[in-house]
Formats: structure tokens, C-alpha cells, sequence
């Protein structure tokens, strides 16, 4: 769905017989503006507008977004889930063991490695939740 014909966020919740509200509007905008952030990275977004805005709000809010549809998270390493914007391409992250950095890779170079596991053994990998880790190009660089 392109970006000037996408839904609202108050026209979704609406559709759901939600109400728009500041704090939903900031964490949504604070996950567009961050592209990945944990909870407590929105968090401190969010509270550099709205300073009252507490930890729990932020978990609660990004949950029903994520229930809307409006934001997907990832697991990208022991801690708290990553939220980011589905956006109209899915991907891999691809994460930096070293510097931490985030980086993104088309989901079909994950292709033949699903269909393998799926024909041989049965199990459907989920792509669309894959974090995959090692050192970036520039760290990568810096140890050589």
C-alpha cells in the first residue's frame, strides 16, 4: 500500500472503535522516526515530547499497534524485542555483534534455506521474525 493512500492511525482505530490519543500518535511516530528501537529507546523519544508518559504506556501502546498491524517487532538479541514500521518490502536484520549496528537483507536469500527445511523436515521457518548476526563490513574492516 503506497504511503499517501495508507489508512490513518485514527482512522484504524477508529475502525476498531478505538479513540486517538497523544500518547499512541507519539509511540507510532517515534517507532517511523527511530526505524528500530526497543521500548525503552521509544520511551525516551516519546518522553522528550510528552516527559508523564511511563514504561507501561509504551509496552501497551506498542502491543496494539503491533495488534493493528501498524508495527512488527524482532528479536535481534537477548534483550527486548526491536519494533519497526512493516514497511511494503519485508527483510532480514542483519546485526553487528561488535558495534551493534542494524543493517537489512532482501527475504529471499533466506528462500532456499526455507523450502529446503520445509521439504526435508516439515518446519516452516518464519522469515519475516529472523535476526541474523555476525560483524559488519566496517568492524569487519577494522580487525583485518
Amino acid at each position: 500500500m503506497a504511503a499517501d493512500t495508507a489508512p490513518s492511525l485514527a482512522d484504524v482505530l477508529r475502525a476498531r472503535g478505538l479513540r486517538l490519543t497523544a500518547q499512541r500518535q507519539l509511540v507510532l511516530e517515534a517507532v517511523q522516526r527511530l526505524g528500530h528501537a526497543t521500548p525503552e529507546q521509544v520511551h525516551q523519544a516519546v518522553c522528550a515530547t510528552a516527559a508523564g508518559v511511563n514504561i507501561t504506556t509504551i509496552y501497551r501502546t506498542l502491543e496494539l499497534l503491533e495488534g493493528l498491524g501498524l508495527v512488527t517487532h524482532t528479536h535481534l538479541s537477548h534483550g527486548a524485542p526491536t519494533y519497526h514500521v512493516p514497511g511494503e518490502r519485508s527483510h532480514l536484520h542483519l546485526v553487528c555483534h561488535r558495534c551493534g549496528a542494524i543493517d537489512e537483507a532482501p527475504l529471499s536469500l533466506m528462500g532456499p534455506l526455507a523450502e529446503q527445511l520445509r521439504s526435508e523436515r516439515g518446519f516452516r521457518l518464519d522469515i519475516g521474525h529472523m535476526a541474523l548476526f555476525g560483524t559488519c563490513a566496517d568492524c569487519a574492516e577494522q580487525t583485518s
